[in-house]
């Protein structure tokens, strides 16, 4: 602040600086008058005493009633969140927000955190769970040098900061030299900042669309070779992984320290835009503007981080205006909304309930796509009365055919869960022409589709300059025979990307290793064990841990990490099905009974638990109690085909074959997938020696 004060007063008109802070009449924002809200079962009441912003919530379900001091703001616009400690260091966020939008937007009032769904006590989303948890869901993200500092073994936290919101070091790490280098005049340009400084967007003649050109000219630079480094440092935040350790630092990579969620179901819609609270990484990775080397501060202030220009201004920046900010292109009035650039190449989604957030990944309207694969297309946001058909044939009638790349079908009926060929798969990661992060998403929705690439192939894909098509394929390589895992897979070990390193030291868990690869693998190792506990604090990490065990061989260990991922985060159904897999193979029946019963008390809509019950009648041969399992399941979870296999795969073993194939041809047709329900129909018309049903079951359409 001493020497930067231009920078620290832009700062502070930033979302950085309002991160997080104490609560005070100068940061509090919501109405703390005695001020009630209603959310089905809970009611909270925000008021002050004993100089303190305080908050009762009460739930009716289960007569409690607690009163809070309020520990921290939490953001301030278009909401702002409160913390409280629920327990000696953690802190939870309350259910209720303060909507800071005009009351002219709908705002100025209290609305709770899933306004439009009721949240029970008995919910993974209730706010006393885990997944409400500052320290561990959201914490990192708001202050400076934050540490977690979680114990697994009490379950407790210790968690530190060095600055309260987001600070200076976030973005530029820590600066203990700086001050020592001044003095010695010593300070020099960092690469990335030399580099960009010789460097700029222009308009050339000719063109419509600036490029990223050298001062010499444009021969040698385009986009591409400009260097945007530090963006890895906002990719930390603005991206949804899972932490490789406790904290990070704006000068590691973020592939060091992070492994990021990829393009697929169901955080993203087929086509990539955004669905789930994803924020940016993964879109923009997929823009074309990421291609051509467009960074965050290209349109958004280094300090401020608010837009460099509002309105169409901003996208006028690199693109010609007699071009694209006309009639000619976008086919609208000139100044109304759908002439407004980012209403049709940035469509937003709300999030948290008030939160409206742009999508970055530039994306042309696809009604035609929309038609397809059940997308959103931003012409449906003002003409949703004339449909996508409409909308499809006019776009086409303005600007021509769109893209119908059999690569880009393929992925994005790959995302929406149809079965595609395997070479249409492997053309998919193979077309260079597509982004590194929807090549990488591929890989990772291999489980989709046969798993058999060939060898050379996999191969050449451990060995990708890419660093997210190795990690993608390192996190994949569980379906590799041990033999290719151990020659592919071990010089990864060493790879320069923590989290490529830790993915395939998963994958060699359970191979034998050469003795000379021991030590490198010991510390990839180390690394994984390390990522594991970070999650610990949450049902996915335990299991995490649990898995771990199982495959070093380790029972016991198994054993402790799964039941307190059921006592952690008691809401989560897979918690309770790893447990009983693990009781199951100890040959413990009678435990496995007793834990279902309890995850079904918990959750007694989860079709997994059900159909994970139902497995366990059948192998006690009680099929009458299988069979209604696999009934609930299939009814609460309709879309899922492998639940109503189960099904008539039961009602045929108790020896009602007749009954499960009528039954079986009314089902097949409510499932988009219908190839396993077709052979499983083929093979019981022919039992049952019934032409007429096989006749059936052969016409029914593929997917």
């Amino acid at each position: 602040m001493g020497c930067h004060q231009s920078e620290h007063e832009q700062w502070q008109q930033s979302d950085h600086a309002m991160a997080m802070a104490l609560p005070s009449n100068k940061t509090v924002i919501g109405n703390f008058n005695n001020q009630k809200a209603i959310h089905y079962n809970q009611e909270a009441l925000f008021f002050t005493a004993e100089n303190a912003f305080k908050a009762t919530i009460s739930d009716s379900e289960t007569g409690k009633s607690e009163t809070f001091d309020i520990k921290y703001t939490f953001g301030h616009y278009p909401l702002q969140q409160y913390l409280v400690e629920t327990d000696k260091g953690r802190f939870q966020v309350l259910p209720f927000a303060w909507d800071a939008r005009p009351i002219d937007q709908g705002g100025q009032r209290w609305y709770h955190n899933y306004e439009n769904e009721p949240i029970s006590s008995a919910d993974r989303l209730h706010w006393r769970q885990p997944l409400q948890n500052w320290n561990g869901m959201c914490a990192d993200c708001h202050s400076d040098e934050l540490k977690r500092n979680y114990d697994p073994q009490s379950n407790t936290f210790n968690t530190s900061y060095t600055g309260i919101n987001v600070g200076c070091v976030s973005c530029h790490g820590v600066m203990d030299g700086h001050l020592l280098d001044v003095q010695n005049d010593q300070i020099q340009e960092s690469p990335s900042s030399a580099h960009n400084a010789a460097n700029q967007w222009r308009l050339l003649d000719g063109k419509d669309t600036a490029v990223w050109v050298s001062e010499e000219g444009e021969d040698t630079a385009m986009g591409k070779n400009r260097n945007n480094e530090f963006m890895q440092t906002c990719y930390a935040c603005h991206s949804l992984r899972a932490p490789l350790s406790d904290g990070f630092s704006a000068s590691e990579d973020f592939l060091d320290q992070f492994a990021p969620s990829l393009i697929t179901p169901p955080l993203y819609f087929a086509d990539g835009q955004i669905k789930e609270e994803v924020y940016v990484y993964g879109s923009f990775l997929q823009s074309k503007m990421h291609d051509k080397g467009v960074n965050c501060l290209d349109c958004h202030d280094k300090h401020t981080m608010k837009l460099k220009v509002e309105g169409n201004g901003l996208c006028l920046q690199c693109h010609k205006a007699s071009t694209f900010d006309t009639p000619t292109h976008h086919k609208h009035e000139n100044f109304s909304a759908g002439a407004q650039c980012v209403n049709c190449h940035m469509p937003d989604r709300t999030y948290m309930g008030v939160d409206d957030r742009r999508d970055h990944s530039f994306k042309i309207p696809r009604p035609d796509l929309s038609l397809q694969f059940d997308t959103p297309n931003a012409c449906m946001d003002c003409h949703q009365e004339k449909g996508n058909a409409w909308a499809a044939k006019t776009l086409k009638q303005w600007f021509g055919e769109p893209d119908t790349r059999p690569t880009k079908q393929h992925l994005m009926r790959l995302r929406h869960g149809q079965q595609i060929s395997i070479n249409d798969h492997v053309s998919i990661v193979q077309d260079r022409s597509l982004p590194d992060i929807d090549r990488a998403s591929a890989i990772s929705l291999l489980r989709q589709a046969s798993p058999q690439v060939p060898a050379n192939i996999y191969k050449s894909w451990l060995n990708d300059t890419s660093d997210l098509i190795r990690l993608a394929a390192a996190q994949n390589a569980g379906n590799l025979s041990p033999q290719q895992r151990l020659a592919d897979l071990t010089p990864l070990l060493k790879d320069k990307a923590k989290s490529v390193r830790i993915a395939a030291a998963q994958a060699l868990v359970i191979v034998p290793l050469k003795q000379q690869d021991q030590k490198v693998f010991t510390n990839a190792f180390n690394e994984l064990l390390i990522s594991n506990d970070v999650s610990a604090w949450r049902g996915e990490g335990r299991i995490n841990q649990g898995n771990l065990a199982i495959q070093t061989n380790d029972p016991i260990g198994a054993e402790l990490a799964l039941k307190a991922s059921v006592d952690i985060d008691p809401y989560f159904a897979p918690a309770y099905i790893n447990l009983a897999d693990l009781y199951r193979a100890k040959q413990r029946e009678d435990l496995v009974g007793v834990l279902l019963n309890e995850g079904l008390e918990k959750l007694p809509q989860s079709a997994d638990i059900l159909y994970s019950y139902g497995l366990h009648f059948v192998r006690l041969k009680q099929l009458d109690k299988a069979i209604e399992r696999f009934y609930q399941a299939m009814k609460i979870d309709p879309n899922n085909a492998q639940l109503a296999y189960t099904y008539i795969l039961a009602k045929d073993g108790k020896g009602e074959s007749r009954q499960a194939l009528d039954e079986l041809k009314v089902l097949i047709l409510t499932y988009e997938d219908k190839s396993a329900l077709v052979e499983l129909g083929l093979y019981l018309s022919q039992k049952l020696g019934s032409r007429e049903d096989f006749a059936f079951f052969e016409m029914v359409p593929p997917p």
